[in-house]
């Protein structure tokens, strides 16, 4: 199953959305995993071609070329946001970006003011000039006395501009400080207004709670690679021969299934009953002829300590019709069917919640849940077996209690063994 995705590096939406979000994001790093190394490949053969002679391209006057940024360690500089330890955390960020907004619509609202009353910041700025009551006579004996003065001549004015550019500039000085306290006002004000807005609080929460899910998914998922690893290494060490590791060698081609009835006693469909199924499709066939000549000689879907089918073991099965089947079960069911999109089995499990499903890979000669590589099982009874005492996932704590048999007859598995 992972291998065909791999190969064609897509994925039906159908199956897709059958997966949970651990699986999901397992399967897009195991698919930009591909990605990087298929591009490594490309690179490598593309340096290989480089370095042959090649006869140089006569170049271009004013040609325009880009050239990367590189690090210290000579690779193409590159910033992941929120992993250096200087990096701002997302919601300081955010109220950053929320005093920028603020502060711009404050000067385009003080700017919009200036132009409709362009008087009215600066009236109360401006200083009003000395009251001339009761000083004109003062004024009249002092130039009289200066004007009587022997030796003191009369001196010219001072320039009416000199006198008048100090005033200019204190009073343009008052008024850039009054249009810098209105905006400081102003923007605190939008600030407050648009933080105790209860749209960006929802938002702004919403962010928070998928960041600490996303956080908290990687966090279980490094659990459970590390638990597994180190469960499965303990297995090949207890179980692997003083010789070596080595490959485990097909078993035989087991005997014609014994059909369960729903009694618990072997039962066989008289000859006459004919089975009613819907047209198959090709891939449909692909994927019957897949089970018979590689899934049928690993013993797929028996029980493994004896030759009859197991009664969690179901056919090509679609969700819906897996849904069915688990929707009068207790939490705990579960069965194994037959994926009808890939070459691969699909564990449909009923928990509090409602039914989820977890892909299984077959591709090479041993099983296990989509992108666990770590912990592979021989045959799918020895995988339900060690699922009954280990949770599938440290999250949902999924434990294998109660197999969802058969509901009808003949069984949805009979076209596989035909």
């Amino acid at each position: 199953m992972l291998k065909q995705i791999l190969s064609e590096m897509y994925i039906d939406p159908d199956l897709l959305a059958e997966l949970n979000e651990e699986q999901k994001q397992i399967l897009f790093f195991k698919m930009r995993e591909e990605q990087i190394r298929r591009w490594k490949e490309r690179e490598a053969a593309m340096e290989k071609q480089e370095s042959l002679p090649v006869k140089p391209r006569p170049k271009k006057d004013n040609s325009k070329s880009v050239h990367w940024k590189l690090g210290a360690d000579k690779e193409v500089w590159v910033w992941v946001m929120g992993e250096h330890h200087l990096d701002k955390p997302y919601d300081v960020i955010c109220d950053e970006i929320l005093a920028e907004r603020a502060r711009l619509k404050a000067e385009k609202e003080t700017q919009e003011l200036r132009k409709a009353q362009p008087g009215e910041l600066s009236s109360s700025s401006k200083p009003k000039p000395p009251s001339s009551e009761g000083r004109a006579p003062g004024n009249v004996r002092e130039k009289a006395a200066e004007a009587g003065t022997p030796g003191r001549g009369c001196r010219p004015a001072a320039p009416l501009e000199e006198q008048k550019a100090p005033k200019k500039e204190s009073v343009k000085k008052t008024q850039d400080e009054e249009i810098k306290q209105i905006d400081e006002e102003r923007t605190k004000q939008i600030y407050k207004n648009w933080k105790e807005d209860s749209e960006w609080q929802a938002s702004l929460r919403k962010s928070k709670a998928a960041d600490e899910k996303r956080r908290s998914l990687a966090k279980q998922a490094r659990e459970d690679y590390k638990r597994l690893s180190q469960r499965g290494r303990s297995g090949r060490g207890q179980q692997g021969p003083p010789g070596g590791p080595q490959k485990p060698r097909r078993p035989p081609l087991p005997p014609k299934p014994q059909f369960l009835s729903p009694a618990g006693q072997p039962h066989t469909p008289p000859r006459n009953e004919r089975v009613t199924r819907p047209a198959s499709s090709p891939a449909h066939e692909d994927i019957r002829r897949w089970f018979r000549e590689e899934q049928l000689p690993l013993r797929a879907g028996y029980l493994a300590d004896s030759d009859s089918i197991a009664p969690w073991f179901h056919g090509i099965l679609t969700v819906n019709r897996a849904n069915e089947l688990l929707s009068t079960c207790v939490p705990g069911s579960f069965l194994i069917r037959v994926n009808e999109k890939v070459k691969g089995y699909t564990l449909s499990y009923q928990s509090e919640n409602g039914c989820r499903h977890f892909l299984i890979d077959a591709s090479s000669d041993s099983y296990g849940f989509l992108g666990v590589d770590q912990q592979q099982h021989a045959s799918l009874a020895e995988l339900v077996e060690y699922h009954k005492e280990e949770p599938i996932t440290s999250l949902g704590k999924e434990r294998l209690l109660y197999p969802c048999g058969q509901q009808q007859e003949p069984p949805d598995y009979l076209e596989l063994f035909e």
